[in-house]
């Protein structure tokens, strides 16, 4: 029921931006614009981003099995969230950008950028797992 609720937040909030700025309220193009030079609208992309971490931070008070355990050391999630970040706008946005707001619109520019980012995420798991035995 949980990650149902999830979603329907994630569709309702994507929406209720969509409706009152205009904007598709992609994480990347948030973040960008927070800590970018372009400071353009920069109260509602902090209330997107400080819920999304309010959100996070109410999960775990109520159920904390619900956030599992850091499986890396801080500092390499740290490099990797920056690489995320950089491979996402190179792709002219993320996840949450082309897979939840992108192909829900039908756009197939997000709809092939969705596709290459579960397949390139697939294989990661599959080398980490199999080939390095990275993770558990």
């Amino acid at each position: 029921m949980l990650p149902v609720a999830g979603g329907v937040l994630m569709g309702l909030s994507a929406g209720g931006v969509l409706l009152l700025t205009g904007h598709l309220p992609g994480v990347s193009s948030l973040i960008a614009g927070i800590v970018g030079l372009d400071r353009h609208e920069l109260g509602w992309r902090l209330a997107f981003v400080l819920g999304l971490v309010a959100g996070g931070a109410i999960l775990a008070l109520v159920n904390p099995a619900a956030i599992p355990a850091a499986v890396i050391p801080w500092p390499r999630a740290i490099v990797a969230a920056m690489l995320v970040g950089i491979g996402a706008r190179l792709a002219g946005g993320c996840t949450s950008g082309h897979g939840l707001l992108g192909v829900g619109r039908l756009s197939w520019r997000s709809m092939v950028a969705t596709i290459t980012f579960m397949a390139a995420g697939m294989l990661t798991v599959v080398i980490a797992r199999h080939v390095m035995g990275v993770l558990r």
